[in-house]
């Protein structure tokens, strides 16, 4: 070829092989990770045909963090933070604890130094954040108490990462040699306070200019600018941060949502970061396939093995532990367990960087891909366990008046899915009459405003069954979806069709196809905004002509 095609080739395996064993894992009901997974040992080295580039496929793959760590900022504030501080900060730190034990101890009984062992320990210790944070949009977690302990214990998993990451080198740089006490005090404390000061910078410098170039671009009126912008601060402050501050690339990111997340812009950014998210999440998963070697399962089996139960069975049962201990109930411990019950991309990059210094042999670097993968693996569905679990066994869990005001509402009422631009106009029409209304909305911003109206308000994702019956679908009489996803919005008339066959459902669309798919799978009226448009316009100018 003329020239080096190698970049576009990483991308065009990962995510062509990619699709294809998501679109099995699909047929064969099992979660798509596993398709992903796969997909990346069929490109990787230790597999026949085609390889893709490891290095840039891990690249690659830190984009996808960065721009998830950035969606969850966005939807997360400093109160939030805060408020899980009691319980993340000595929560992780004891958790990490355990497991670093148990890994010191496999380490010793397989021979290895007890620097050796301790790097590998170090590295089962951590969670992923892209496999928990999916874990948690998937079941609609990010906002709940549950959901922000967990990102609260990651981010305090990633700092404890970031000096490791830091005095590793100072303390066996040297062909493995110990370095004094001395210098390892002073890396730790150069590592605090650019800690500190990254910290500052976020809240005193950027807390100020950010959002203010954020509503000028938006003033703009440019989508594609806006989309710019939002891409450009999402990755600039998280390189930023990594090179200036030697904070991880996704605690970058992380900030920078999060103080974005305080502007009215939020949801858009949100959206625009969106589709980029979850192709650079794929590439996450696949760069993790490329990385196994699958004849650890052979050789090792018995190492293998030890090393996923530290990381499944081990870190979730001290992690349940922690959490009961502070007072919080079986459930909010469990998700968090289960959530924690994976190790991902610090550990690749811990088990590189002792490999490198010849303090860890290359097979505890086997073990800890072997058990990345297969924790991975098993993460859903232990995940998919748990909630079941929860709903089983958990006494009726307190609920707020939304809720219980929802049942009564609904009955022969209306439920309005998306309070954006349109279904604001629906929703202040309808309480404006004194009617009742439900309104159904996934975004915190537009669920304060429709309560604002006195709607009763559920907050989650409409695309779900169990949102859907929440609110008190099942005796209602009209549904509205005001939402503009043409896809989303087939697949909610569907659930809501078998829910209540009797139910009148009103939707919109924004092309001909859109309106044939959404009659198909069982709306009563369709309405489409150009033609509304058109036929309104068409009568006035009928009427100037009489």
């Amino acid at each position: 070829m003329p020239h080096d095609t190698t970049l576009i080739g990483t991308i065009v395996a990962g995510l062509g092989v990619a699709f294809l064993m998501a679109a099995l894992a699909q047929r064969l009901r099992i979660s798509p990770i596993a398709g992903y997974l796969l997909a990346g040992i069929l490109v990787g080295p230790f597999t026949p045909g085609f390889v893709a580039d490891t290095g840039l496929a891990m690249q690659l793959a830190e984009i996808g963090v960065i721009l998830l760590m950035f969606g969850v900022g966005l939807h997360f504030s400093l109160k939030d933070l805060l408020s899980v501080r009691k319980i993340a900060v000595p929560g992780a730190i004891a958790q990490i604890a355990v497991a670093w034990a148990l890994g010191i101890m496999l380490g010793l009984w397989l021979g290895w130094t007890i620097e050796g062992s301790a790097v590998f320990g170090l590295a089962l210790s951590v969670a992923s954040t892209v496999v928990l944070l999916r874990a948690l949009q998937a079941r609609d977690m990010i906002e709940t108490e549950k959901g922000r302990i967990a990102v609260g214990w990651l981010i305090v998993e990633d700092l404890v990462m970031v000096l490791a990451l830091v005095l590793l080198p100072a303390m066996f740089g040297d062909r493995g040699d110990a370095a004094g006490g001395d210098q390892l005090l002073q890396s730790a404390a150069i590592v605090l306070l650019k800690v500190v000061g990254f910290v500052a910078f976020m809240f005193v410098v950027a807390r100020r200019i950010l959002p203010w170039v954020l509503h000028w671009v938006a003033h703009t009126g440019s989508r594609e600018l806006f989309r710019l912008a939002v891409l450009a601060i999402a990755l600039g402050v998280a390189f930023g941060a990594a090179v200036i501050f030697d904070v991880s690339f996704a605690l970058g990111a992380f900030f920078a949502g999060m103080i974005l997340g305080e502007t009215q812009l939020s949801r858009r950014a949100a959206e625009e970061t969106l589709p980029l998210r979850d192709a650079f999440a794929v590439l996450f998963f696949v760069s993790v396939g490329m990385l196994f070697d699958p004849n650890v399962l052979v050789e090792q089996p018995g190492p293998v093995l030890a090393t996923v139960a530290i990381i499944v069975v081990g870190k979730s049962l001290a992690a349940f532990a922690l959490v009961r201990a502070f007072g919080h109930t079986t459930q909010t411990a469990l998700t968090v367990s289960v959530s924690l019950a994976q190790i991902g991309e610090f550990s690749f990059i811990l088990a590189g960087l002792g490999v490198g210094l010849d303090v860890l042999p290359e097979t505890g670097r086997d073990l800890i891909l072997a058990g990345a993968l297969l924790s991975i693996l098993v993460n859903p569905i232990l995940f998919t366990l748990a909630v079941k679990r929860i709903r089983t066994d958990a006494a009726p869990e307190p609920v707020d008046m939304a809720r219980e005001e929802s049942a009564a509402l609904c009955n022969a009422g209306v439920v309005l899915i998306g309070f954006g631009r349109v279904g604001s106009h629906i929703g202040t029409l309808i309480c404006g009459r004194g009617e009742g209304l439900t309104v159904i909305e996934d975004q915190k911003d537009m669920a304060a405003a429709a309560r604002a109206t006195g709607a009763t308000v559920i907050v989650g994702d409409a695309t779900k069954e169990s949102i859907l019956r929440q609110a008190g679908l099942e005796e209602a009489s009209t549904l509205l979806i005001a939402i503009p996803e043409g896809v989303e919005a087939g697949a909610i008339v569907r659930r809501a069709r078998a829910i209540n066959p009797r139910l009148v459902i009103v939707a919109r669309a924004h092309s001909d196809e859109e309106v044939a798919d959404l009659v198909r799978r069982g709306a009563d009226h369709v309405v489409m905004a150009e033609r509304e448009t058109a036929a309104r316009m068409a009568e006035r100018a009928m009427l100037t002509l009489v």
